[in-house]
């Protein structure tokens, strides 16, 4: 890395321990849907969220996902017929998936109204990684690539005095999935070198399959919403795996 490369970073998972606060917003959002969910959250739910955020790509999942750890459903369950238990419950709701988001997004906003406070309180950034942007702010190029609605990244960014210009925040809004956005950044930037880090497996082996995305560079967080077997897989393929300290530190 030098100062003349592009960073292209994930958010939840990379910048932002976002875990506590998507399982809540999610449970918020199914007990409009569902009315035999409790108001509150158990906190065993909570914990047991943890363990399958890594299988979640996108937050409104994190509905789906929550009505299934109330319904008891086990976690070995949930990674093995993710697809299958979550459409089961779409189609039984009769929601779709942009249902979903814009609910979740609602839930959101409803909450931030509410109290801001508490909802910046519940997404925390990863020690350090303030300190790590803003000093990457004053030597390079950074552009946060995410599927969370822009308007919540902006909103953690502003909490955390952070600065990047909204047109550098490819989120949600965008419709563009994250090889998409890549390509666009290599055509914006010929001459240089993109590092893309990011925490989930499948997104990453997706740009490794993708031949037009070739030149990018790809880091694994291994402090974000993965699991030992992805670390396993990962050693199998091009990408560099860094702890937080790594990436931290690296120049």
């Amino acid at each position: 890395m030098n100062s003349s490369s592009i960073y292209a970073l994930d958010f939840d998972g990379v910048i932002c321990d976002s875990a506590v606060e998507t399982a809540i917003t999610g449970w918020k959002a199914g007990c409009t849907i569902w009315k035999d969910m409790p108001a509150s959250v158990p906190t065993y739910l909570i914990e047991q969220f943890k363990l399958v955020r890594p299988i979640i790509e996108t937050g409104y999942e994190a509905i789906l996902a929550m009505r299934l750890l109330y319904q008891k459903t086990a976690i070995t369950e949930i990674y093995d017929n993710y697809s299958v238990l979550t459409q089961t419950l779409l189609d039984e709701s009769q929601l779709t998936s942009n249902d979903l988001k814009q609910l979740f997004g609602q839930t959101r906003d409803e909450w931030i109204e509410r109290d801001l406070e508490e909802w910046v309180h519940r997404n925390p950034l990863f020690k350090d990684i303030a300190k790590k942007l803003k000093h990457l702010g004053q030597q390079s190029t950074w552009y946060i690539v995410t599927t969370k609605q822009e308007r919540f990244v902006k909103q953690i960014l502003k909490a955390n005095a952070i600065e990047l210009d909204d047109s550098c925040i490819y989120g949600l809004d965008r419709n563009m999935n994250k090889p998409a956005v890549l390509k666009m950044l290599l055509n914006k930037h010929p001459e240089q070198d993109i590092y893309f880090v990011e925490d989930r497996l499948p997104t990453l082996i997706n740009v490794i399959q993708d031949p037009d995305l070739s030149r990018i560079k790809l880091i694994f967080a291994l402090w974000g919403y993965n699991t030992a077997s992805d670390k396993n897989l990962a050693l199998k393929n091009p990408i560099s795996p860094h702890n937080l300290e790594d990436f931290l530190t690296y120049q």
